[in-house]
């Protein structure tokens, strides 16, 4: 086992995969959708009361009276896409994790929505002019490199009808954190298995253009080492806005959040509005 865990201690190369699964690990995605579901905790959603002013603010930009179609791309459990549908979107919502995607089917089951869910990696979708407002909410666009990310803008400028729009949000380096190593054990089920267990947490920087982020975490038991990476990326303004003009959305807005609030220097994200 020591031979095998020397090789995860050392700073990987740019977009090393996983040894595991991250998103539909069996333990892992029931942490991640109580994560989602608690209302005061910021983890996987943001807390529920910011949720609420973020749809209201958005459908007041994009009223569903004129911007029915909405696709949610990585809606997690729904609680953004049940919030939109409320207020009057006919909502189609995308995300690949598929716990997370069966609580959101029974979830509008049980409150009689029409919402559509996909279990699907967001960059493998091909809409053409379908849809009035896309939305990626909480900064899940800067988890994917560079190539990736040019396939999603081209992909969801598809997607949109003419004078259709694009929300979407990223953390700016104000939020950038300083490398790191630790350690916790944890003799009890937790987030990261279920039996006992020791996790080594490391954050590594990259000096590229892209401000490349990796947080990996390194989780020991009886069993064996799982190893995840979990990448992200930081933006300014000038790079958000090099980056999404440079397709073929020129119109735009941005603001310090996805409720709406003014951007400043000092902002922790920033959102774009993107018009087709």
């Amino acid at each position: 086992m020591f031979v095998e865990l020397q090789k995860y201690l050392s700073k990987p190369e740019l977009y090393t995969n996983s040894s595991g699964n991250f998103w539909d690990d069996e333990h892992i995605s029931k942490g991640l959708l109580e994560a989602h579901l608690n209302p005061s905790l910021e983890a996987a959603t943001r807390k529920h009361d910011f949720l609420d002013e973020s749809v209201k603010w958005i459908g007041a930009i994009a009223p569903p009276n004129r911007y029915k179609n909405l696709l949610d791309l990585g809606c997690g459990p729904g609680l953004y896409a049940e919030r939109f549908s409320d207020i009057g979107y006919i909502v189609t919502g995308i995300d690949f994790s598929k716990r997370s995607i069966d609580y959101a089917k029974w979830q509008t089951r049980y409150k009689k929505s029409k919402i559509k869910y996909h279990y699907q990696n967001y960059l493998t979708i091909n809409y053409n002019e379908q849809f009035d407002v896309i939305v990626m909410i909480y900064c899940d666009y800067a988890v994917l490199p560079a190539t990736d990310r040019a396939i999603l803008i081209k992909k969801a400028y598809d997607a949109l009808k003419t004078g259709g729009i694009l929300i979407l949000d990223v953390f700016t380096p104000q939020m950038r954190k300083p490398e790191c190593h630790t350690w916790q054990y944890s003799p009890y089920d937790s987030f990261w298995s279920e039996i006992p267990h020791l996790t080594l947490e490391s954050v590594f920087q990259y000096d590229d253009a892209d401000l490349t982020e990796l947080s990996r975490y390194i989780v020991l038991t009886k069993e064996g080492i799982r190893c995840y990476n979990i990448w992200n990326h930081y933006f300014t303004k000038e790079s958000l806005l090099s980056e999404i003009l440079s397709s073929e959305f020129s119109n735009f807005e941005l603001y310090g959040d996805v409720a709406g609030n003014d951007y400043s220097d000092a902002s922790e994200t920033i959102c774009g509005v993107f018009t087709k």
